[in-house]
């Protein structure tokens, strides 16, 4: 933004410093009955072209490459900056994906040990409690089953809010709008697929 401003300012400069140079003579030519007909009216015109276009032309090669190199780069780093943070919203996500696994794998030891205790009950209470320990393994699957999705579910919101917050507050910090729109589109597109 710095050199933007300078090579403004420089630009700005030397149509003032050309004016003031060529000023007295277009005051002289004014008082000449027909200058545009001159050969110094066709010299002063071609030296006015060539040094208004070749200012123009050396402030651009001196200064705009340094403005789109320092504006490149800028971009460059907030791209790397935003994979480094897709690349740990991604190891998140398998973490809370592992946790969800060893929930499957508990929830399973759990029926495992619900089966075993209620066998136990049965032989012990066979012919008064036959029908009570069927209900309660039925009541039982129904909670684990609906205790599971809710985990499930929770441990999902929880972190797809966490990675959004996250790579939110980063691509503002740091991103212009379009790199913002990109970013936010592909991380839905990666939250849907994990989702499903």
């Amino acid at each position: 933004m710095k050199s933007w401003r300078r090579a403004l300012s420089l630009v700005a400069g030397g149509f003032l410093i050309i004016f003031l140079a060529v000023f007295p003579v277009l005051a002289a030519e004014a008082a000449e009955q027909d200058p545009a007909e001159s050969t110094t009216g066709a010299v002063f015109r071609w030296l006015n072209f060539l040094l208004v276009f070749g200012g123009a032309g050396y402030l651009i090669a001196k200064h705009g490459g340094t403005f789109f190199r320092d504006n490149a780069k800028s971009i460059a780093a907030s791209i790397d900056e935003a994979t480094v943070v897709k690349v740990q919203a991604d190891r998140e996500l398998r973490e809370v994906e592992a946790k969800i696994a060893r929930l499957d794998q508990e929830v399973a030891e759990l029926h495992e040990a619900a089966g075993r205790d209620s066998a136990a009950e049965a032989e012990r209470l066979r012919a008064s409690g036959r029908v009570e320990i069927e209900k309660i393994k039925q009541a039982a699957r129904g909670e684990l089953a609906s205790s599971e999705r809710a985990a499930q579910q929770e441990l999902r919101v929880l972190a797809a809010s966490m990675a959004v917050e996250r790579a939110g507050a980063l691509v503002n910090s740091r991103m212009n709008a379009e790199v913002r729109a990109r970013m936010f589109h592909a991380f839905m597109g990666e939250l849907g697929r994990s989702a499903n």
